[in-house]
């Protein structure tokens, strides 16, 4: 029995790499001999550079990406889904072929001694997270190279990792020389640590336009609106647009679902008060897969890190018993608490999430299909009525930007309003994320520049803007003139009826309300000294004049010791940007004919 089962470990093993090394090889375009397989098979669908790229190439690569999105997604691929999957697909294989004709251009290749090296001591990374060749969790290269010394391991495989090594350690050597040179001296270092460390607190005043300068202190004529419309054209341009009417059924579940999914979590409740293990019951039945894997093991958190309701439920509930479910926007909670002091919490808990049912969704495509077939009969009004769903609302769909509240993007929607529909023509049934729909097409308006009477509110409301910022920055500066003849910030805001808001400590990188984020006044803060205090400083269509209360400045010799290691992380994150300016650069020099669409064109013909 042990030898039957060491035998099949050996084989699940074996077919596990196998399919790994067999999949990297499809994705490159490889096969065991390390040359293209566009090579090997006709059906050109382009070029880069003079290089053929073949139907069977791209395919490999769309398979692949196509694959992974699915296993991603819980709901089904769009056609503009698959569309940016085409589009991925073609620029991952010209990308590849712009590699290897670079690394053919340099000479790089892959010595024996290399590609040997590299089998023993650095093996894929799916090798990694295979719990065969792990020891305590952790990847263990004795286990690996047990592996290697083993009957699994035949001249199939052997010839199918020196593949990818060929392809791997050429890359490598490549990017290497790429990414050679990239140092960071110490005084960049500094200033990226004091931007992390510095800090100041502050005092300020803050002097909004809109709300210190009254509506009827500034004018605007009609002159200034068609002036500013004139000089500003391109700020007036509009895409296309459609007018449609739409009816749509919501994903979302219903009152009964949620009533499901309560009933669900009292279930499980019960069961683990029967005796149940939770952290088994968890791993089971619990949606949040972070937590899941670890028998719904949430580790320690402090006030303020949870939702309310869960928050509420962990700071209240006894230590050691299981909750009544508790409601959150995630769904149901069971939650037990393990551990509580006065600042945190130890707590493992199971989700339950509010779905549909299989019941419920069942019923929703059979909704969807009598809503397609009415629809395509009726028209979308009438099927609307006789399905007892809400009449249809007027949309308007942008040829950009086809976004509409409620129901996100139509983009299958806006494809067919703006190409093959007329107007009174009904669409098919489409389906996004969160709902089913189905459009009749009222009209549609040409791109072009949006009129003078259309755009004259918006024109109006931006120049009194502009004006109120002006009437205020001279009632700062006035403010400024004060404080400068000896008046205290305090007594400024007073006379003005303005606040005195106070702010930190932070740091050159923090948001901070009220002032904002990486702008001016929070430049201006850091270039003051203590006491010292800003002329008129303005950010985010605000006036602001802030005093520096307090400044701490980095610890230099903290700074010493994490040097090195700050410094390899920036440099890795310098590296791979100048990896990918390289290939840019390489993708603008080069000659890329794309045929797809003709190719494709030509298939359906003959289809036809």
């Amino acid at each position: 029995m042990m030898q039957q089962l060491r035998e099949k470990s050996a084989l699940i093993i074996f077919l596990t790499i196998l399919a790994f090394v067999a999949l990297m090889v499809l994705d490159w375009g490889m096969d065991l001999t390390g040359r293209s397989s566009a090579l090997l098979a006709g059906g050109e669908l382009g070029r880069v550079n003079g290089e053929p790229i073949t139907v069977d190439q791209y395919n490999a690569v769309y398979q692949n990406l196509y694959d992974q999105r699915q296993r991603e997604s819980t709901e089904p691929l769009t056609s503009a889904d698959i569309r940016q999957i085409e589009d991925a697909a073609w620029e991952d294989v010209v990308t590849q072929t712009l590699i290897r004709q670079e690394l053919r251009r340099r000479g790089i290749t892959a010595s024996a001694e290399e590609i040997i090296q590299a089998a023993r001591f650095a093996p894929p990374p799916e090798f990694y997270e295979n719990a065969a060749f792990q020891t305590d969790g952790q990847f263990d290269i004795a286990k690996y190279h047990q592996f290697l010394a083993s009957p699994a391991v035949n001249d199939q495989l052997l010839l199918q990792l020196e593949a990818y090594y060929r392809e791997i350690i050429p890359r490598s050597k490549l990017f290497r020389q790429v990414a050679a040179g990239t140092y960071i001296p110490d005084g960049e270092l500094w200033r990226m640590w004091r931007e992390q460390y510095d800090s100041v607190r502050v005092r300020y005043l803050a002097i909004d336009p809109r709300l210190t300068i009254a509506d009827d202190a500034v004018t605007v004529t009609d002159a200034e609106v068609e002036a500013y419309y004139r000089a500003n054209q391109d700020r007036f341009a509009r895409a296309a647009r459609a007018e449609a009417r739409v009816v749509a059924l919501e994903k979302a579940p219903t009152p009964a679902d949620s009533a499901a999914a309560l009933e669900r979590a009292r279930r499980l409740r019960q069961e683990i008060l029967d005796g149940a293990d939770f952290a088994e019951v968890a791993r089971r039945e619990s949606a949040d897969s972070g937590s899941a894997s670890l028998g719904g093991d949430l580790g320690s958190f402090r006030r303020g890190e949870l939702v309310p309701a869960f928050e509420q439920a962990a700071w209240s509930l006894p230590v050691g018993r299981v909750s009544e479910p508790v409601l959150s926007p995630s769904g149901y909670h069971l939650i037990r608490v393990d551990r509580r002091d006065a600042d945190s919490v130890s707590a493992h808990h199971i989700l339950i999430p509010i779905e549909r049912t299989p019941e419920s969704e069942e019923a929703l495509l059979v909704q969807a299909d009598s809503l397609e077939t009415l629809g395509e009969r009726l028209g979308i009004a009438e099927a609307a009525s006789a399905l007892g769903l809400p009449a249809p609302r007027e949309i308007t769909l942008n040829e950009d930007q086809p976004f509409v509240p409620g129901l996100g993007r139509l983009d299958e929607g806006a494809e067919w309003a703006f190409s093959e529909a007329s107007p009174g023509d009904v669409s098919p049934l489409y389906e996004t994320r969160s709902a089913y729909y189905m459009l009749e097409l009222v009209g549609r308006t040409p791109a072009g520049v949006i009129p003078l009477e259309e755009a004259r509110t918006n024109i109006r409301a931006e120049l009194i803007a502009r004006k109120k910022l002006e009437r205020a920055r001279a009632e700062g500066q006035r403010m400024v003139g004060l404080i400068r003849a000896g008046n205290t910030l305090d007594e400024v805001a007073a006379a003005a009826g303005l606040p005195v808001h106070e702010a930190g400590p932070f740091t050159r990188l923090s948001y901070v309300p009220g002032l904002g984020q990486a702008n001016e006044a929070i430049g201006t803060a850091f270039g003051l000294a203590p006491g010292q205090t800003s002329g008129l400083v303005e950010a985010s269509g605000k006036l602001f004049i802030i005093q520096v209360v307090e400044r701490r400045d980095a610890d230099r010799q903290q700074f010493e010791a994490q040097k090195d290691f700050l410094r390899a992380r920036m440099t890795a994150g310098l590296e791979r940007e100048r990896v990918q300016r390289f290939l840019q650069d390489l993708r603008n020099a080069a000659r890329i004919r794309d045929d797809r669409a003709l190719v494709m064109r030509g298939s359906a013909d003959a289809g036809t």
